[in-house]
């Protein structure tokens, strides 16, 4: 048995459209929210437009950072950096920061992100802090 072979005619190609591969003006923004979170493993940063919806984000883990390192201060940094240049083909100008976690990798991110220009308008700390935790052991009877 042998194969047949088919020959594509210029109407056929014609008839499908391509789409063009690069998408770099997905979307204009001025203003956004960065939601830094950091905890003492990791770092991961989002940038959210006015209404919370998820525009672009980052982690120290898809950086290629791997174990302890991706808890440490320079990761962070450039995980910011790394997100702004993103940013910067959205046109991002204005930037309000929510931050939430203790670990060590908090400022560094907000440094990294502004170093390539774009202005804080403010920066909220929303870490979570426990009022008593849950409801203590009961003492064993015995």
């Amino acid at each position: 048995m042998e194969k047949k072979k088919t020959v594509k005619t210029e109407t056929e190609t014609k008839d499908k459209v391509s789409k063009p591969t690069n998408t770099s003006s997905k979307k204009h923004m001025d203003f956004g929210l960065l939601h830094v979170q950091s905890t003492y493993n990791n770092t991961k940063v989002l940038l959210t437009d006015v209404d919370g919806n998820a525009v672009l984000w980052s982690s120290c883990g898809t950086l290629g950072f791997k174990g302890a390192k991706k808890g440490t201060p320079f990761a962070a940094a450039k995980v910011g950096e790394t997100l702004a240049l993103k940013a910067e083909a959205l046109g991002l100008k204005e930037i309000k920061v929510i931050v939430k976690g203790v670990g060590s990798g908090r400022e560094s991110a907000i440094r990294g992100f502004i170093s390539r220009g774009v202005n804080i308008a403010s920066i909220k700390d929303e870490t979570p802090v426990p009022h008593n935790g849950p409801q203590q052991k009961k003492p064993r009877r015995v």
